[in-house]
């Protein structure tokens, strides 16, 4: 038999299938986080958030000119090009599987025979499509994301090093070599998780050349592993450019030549020094010099692609992000400056107290005609530091999340051991083991457990007398739970089988076992070590540990071998080799398509696309949005430059306002939007000039004109600016009272408010800051405010915090999916935070211009889409109400009936229940009493079920707090919608949600 031929077509057959898989359930358009992103920055070579994927948005145009013009297929074919690249990595991974197996099972020279072949296919074959087929690698394959073709590349550098190790006495067996350094190179240009398996193959290279290995020399491998990854990892990626950016500065600075001189020279003599050491190693016969010579400029010249974002960041794109375009804003974009660092070694706890600052290394900016000096990166001191730090951070909400997780009393302070145990909890457990047992053992739901993953967003296996005995089994779950599409029963078989395969590994080629257990280690618990993870996570992480899973899919398919070896004992041999072939499929691969096919099938969502369609069709015509985090900022940027939808709005970022590169993009337009109406100079908002203005309360009690408190903020005069201890003068907040003058013709000229309301116009604008300082993003937002003159509307994202409004709540009318500022009283009622609607936009939006994502249709929603609904049902009902109080009776019941019509059909969580009763009010008083009781009915049954799941919880365990809000939102909901039958006489539908309240208010809070 040609073994050669059959385990190609076998391995092409394996891709296919795959690719088959991926291309039918991928999304049709863009998703949420990145995606939007990285689709618009790639069909128009732009450049995205630090430090770029520049060989990912080269490839991912390709594949966008198969849209042939098309715009609204840009995202399909981009999609697209993540499941050929995800196809692909399942046929490396067969063949790196089958080249494991045929190590161990086949002598040296021989060919396989034919039980023998069926053994390698069949472990081959079994393993690639148990990946192909897991939670978190086919999460990755149906979207425009970079952990697709990232683990393309990791699959074809261990495959490659295979084929070295196969032909390492070879003559010309180490091109193999130079080929990994320049996969590795471009995986740079990717994302890095690729560099983390060189010590997996140090290793692979240490076993092929030593005789005997040995424990010293396994170490002296890996050490030497570890410091290749670091020579790439932080001398070539950042300090080579540092190197090159100081060249810059002499060039600049102290010969008077242009600016990227001194890099270009840098770079001559760099190249030319690896030119002339080849060159070298040749003439003198130094075959490890040329081999490491080769491999380094290899690694160079892959890493190259990020040419591509110096330059277009020259041409100054629409999305320019850091705006990278000379040798310190480069050096500034690869290192993440933007995002900052954890600390790994040594560092505070989250309640240390700050007691000096330290001056960093000099940082510098591009001035006119030289680099200037913008300070210096700050080194704080603490009053208490430990080795180790796990339990850091004191930004955002983290402290309470440490001791939510911790344990910990409000007054209760952290110590070394408390470190360790939220490494083990926390970050282990929560942020890996869960992951890894989600692919090989099943997973619970898709709910985001952020404080405690007991309940929500665990593992399971589906065996009942391990997960589901106090239950009663499957069965009694809410139907809610048991019909989840998220919720993926594996028995532990893929894990199991992985286990065996291990075993047989280990058992039968301990070093090679050792080798797949280092990738594993690297490119999954070492991340978590290096990443060193906060709490309170934005969305789950498991993507960044496909690597580790990747490794894990090789023991699967080495499982078939070790099962068979097992069903040996008792069948014949070409009884037992079938079975154990057939038996591995039909308990990974098969059982993992068919659990996971629900819940990975996207093919049907449009939810990111059309929800960003709305926030830019709630905007009036040349509108300023302020958004804030990435759902409500990618999906917008894809619409405009993609699909060219709504491009006279000007989408501001706030979390991005903080930078200087930032503010002054906004200075120039793009697309069909002006600039902003921001009058401050580039040097006046420089990084390292007014990064953040502390507040100093002056008591001053009258309010004090926008206008002068800018002026003030920016002022150069050191009468207006304050001497702190280090010496440096800088300007400060001296209060929190604002107030902005009204120029009522102006409002009325613009139409800022709708006609019925001019009367209300205010003469002024008075507000409360609600920050203790002001970073660059607020003085922004105030010379917007006192420059825009009414001129162009300005929104606020629905999204948007409190903290980032600047305190203008009082003045910001909803319109949808924003609220726009408005010089009118906004604030209805403070208590329940709900504001004025202008009904007029909002009716011709929601009727008209809205879309909604056949959010009623689909059979899935992932968690952010059904976060959109809990939102947009506010959005029905709030607009519904003004519309009855402003006596618009008919327009009100076209929005609930729209709202029945639009909204799924299905309920999902207890906090989206609990936005239903409202509607069913509206809907009662309207006269809809039909479908009020159909939506009261819906939520009673999902709402008692969930509450029976809870308190049969309760009668074996101390209740979690994710279950506590649970119970909380339930019961809150059955009151309302209890009041609200109640209130239109519906006495049968009153009754039913009344006993059932009362049955576990009572259970819950007096039994």
């Amino acid at each position: 038999m040609n073994y050669s031929k059959i385990n190609n077509l076998v391995g092409w057959l394996c891709a296919l299938v795959a690719t088959t898989t991926y291309v039918l359930t991928m999304e049709p358009t863009t998703s949420w986080w990145d995606s939007g992103e990285f689709i618009a920055a790639a069909h128009r070579m732009q450049i995205v958030h630090q430090p770029g994927a520049p060989l990912f948005l080269l490839l991912q145009n390709v594949f966008s000119n198969l849209a042939f013009g098309d715009t609204q297929q840009i995202a399909y074919w981009m999609n697209f090009g993540s499941a050929v690249a995800s196809g692909l990595t399942i046929l490396f991974l067969f063949w790196t599987i089958t080249a494991l197996v045929r190590k161990i099972l086949v002598k040296k020279g021989e060919a396989p025979v034919c039980m023998e072949v069926l053994q390698i296919i069949g472990a081959g074959a079994v393993g690639a499509m148990a990946y192909a087929f897991s939670d978190t690698f086919w999460f990755s394959a149906v979207e425009s994301e970079v952990y697709a073709m990232s683990s393309l590349c990791t699959a074809v550098v261990f495959w490659a090093i295979l084929k070295w190790e196969a032909r390492a006495n070879d003559p010309s067996g180490d091109r193999w070599l130079v080929f990994i350094a320049y996969i590795m190179g471009l995986s740079i240009g990717v994302h890095l998780l690729n560099l983390l398996t060189i010590p997996a193959l140090a290793l692979v290279i240490y076993f092929r050349r030593t005789h005997k290995a040995t424990v010293g020399g396994v170490t002296k491998a890996l050490l030497i592993g570890c410091t290749v990854l670091a020579v790439i990892l932080w001398g070539i990626i950042q300090y080579l450019v540092k190197l090159a950016a100081y060249s810059d500065l002499f060039f600049v600075n102290t010969l008077g030549m242009g600016f990227g001189t001194g890099m270009v020279f840098f770079a001559a003599c760099f190249v030319g020094s690896i030119i002339y050491g080849v060159w070298y190693s040749i003439r003198r016969a130094k075959p490890v010099l040329n081999l490491v010579l080769l491999c380094l400029g290899s690694v160079i010249f892959g890493y190259g692609s990020f040419a591509m974002v110096l330059i277009r960041a020259k041409a100054n794109p629409s999305l320019n992000n850091s705006q990278p375009d000379d040798a310190f804003s480069f050096l500034w974009y690869l290192n993440r400056g933007q995002f900052g660092s954890e600390p790994l070694l040594n560092g505070p706890y989250f309640d240390s107290q700050l007691t000096d600052i330290h001056q960093g290394d000099k940082e510098y900016r591009k001035g006119e005609d030289r680099y200037e000096l913008a300070g210096s990166g700050d080194q704080p001191v603490y009053d208490r530091t430990t080795l180790f730090p796990r339990i850091y951070s004191s930004r955002d909400n983290h402290a309470w999340g440490y001791r939510a997780w911790l344990g910990l009393g409000d007054n209760e302070r952290p110590e070394f051991t408390d470190n360790l145990k939220f490494l083990m909890n926390y970050q282990l457990n929560h942020m890996y083991w869960r992951y890894f047992m989600w692919n090989f053992a099943g997973r619970q739901n898709d709910v985001e457990a952020r404080f405690d993953s007991r309940t929500e967003g665990n593992w399971i296996s589906g065996i009942e007398s391990v997960d589901q005995w106090r239950l009663g089994g499957e069965n009694a779950l809410p139907e809610s739970l048991r019909e989840d599409p998220s919720r993926n029963t594996y028995y532990f078989l893929p894990l199991i089988l992985g286990l065996i395969g291990l075993s047989w590994q280990a058992r039968r080629s301990g070093k090679d076992a050792v080798v797949i257990g280092l990738l594993f280690f690297f490119t999954g618990l070492a991340i978590v070590f290096y990443l060193n993870q906060p709490p309170l996570q934005p969305r789950e992480r498991d993507y960044a540990y496909a690597g580790s899973f990747y490794a894990f899919a090789i023991w699967i398919g080495m499982g078939v071998v070790g099962l068979s070896e097992v069903l040996r004992k008792r069948l014949r041999l070409r009884v037992a080799i079938p079975v154990a072939i057939v038996l591995g499929f039909m308990m990974v691969p098969a059982l993992l398509g068919t659990q996971n096919w629900d819940d990975h099938d996207r093919s049907d969502r449009y939810m990111a696309r059309d929800m960003a369609r709305n926030y830019l069709e709630s905007c009036a015509p040349n509108a300023i949005l302020f958004t804030y985090i990435d759902n409500d900022t990618f999906p917008l940027w894809y619409l405009q430059e993609v699909e060219g939808v709504r491009r006279d709005v000007r989408v501001v970022n706030l979390s991005l306002l903080g930078m200087d590169w930032a503010v002054r993009q906004l200075k120039l337009p793009i697309n069909d939007a002006p600039a902003l109406p921001i009058t401050m100079k580039d040097h006046q908002f420089a990084r390292g000039t007014r990064d953040y203005l502390y507040y100093h309360d002056y008591s001053i009690q009258d309010s004090v004109d926008l206008e002068k408190i800018l002026a003030l903020l920016l002022s150069d005069n050191p009468a207006d600016q304050l001497e702190y201890a280090d010496g440096s003068r800088r300007n400060f907040l001296p209060t929190k009272h604002f107030k902005l003058k009204v120029d009522k013709q102006q409002v009325v000229e613009n139409n800022v408010v709708p006609e019925k309301w001019q009367e209300d116009i205010l003469d002024t604008m008075e507000w409360t800051y609600n920050q203790n300082g002001v970073t660059r993003a607020e003085l922004t937002l105030m010379d917007v405010l006192v420059h825009n003159q009414w001129k162009r509307p300005i929104y606020f994202a629905f999204t948007v915090p409190e903290s980032q409004r600047l305190g203008l709540d009082n003045y910001l009318v909803s319109e949808g999916f924003a609220w726009r500022l408005m010089p009118v009283n906004a604030q209805r009622d403070p208590e329940v935070r709900e504001r004025l609607v202008n009904t007029d936009a909002a009716y011709e939006s929601i009727m008209h211009r809205f879309a909604w994502g056949d959010m009623n249709q689909s059979t899935y929603l992932d968690p952010t889409s059904r976060t959109m609904v809990g939102e947009t049902i506010k959005i029905f009902s709030d607009t519904a109400e003004m519309l009855i109080a402003e006596g618009n009776i008919d327009a009100a019941k076209n929005i609930v009936n729209r709202a029945t019509e639009v909204l799924p059909a299905k309920i999902y969580q207890p906090d989206i229940a609990a936005r239903y009763p409202v509607l069913a009010d509206q809907l009662y008083a309207l006269g809809e009493t039909a479908k009020a009781n159909t939506l009261v009915e819906r939520n009673l049954k999902f709402l008692e079920e969930q509450m029976a799941y809870y308190a049969a919880i309760g009668e074996t365990k101390s209740l979690t707090q994710t279950e506590a809000v649970g119970i909380h939102n339930s019961l809150f909901a059955l009151q309302q919608f209890s009041a609200a039958a109640e209130a239109h006489g519906q006495a049968v539908q009153y009754k039913q949600l009344q006993t059932v309240f009362d049955k576990y208010r009572k259970l819950f809070f007096e039994g």
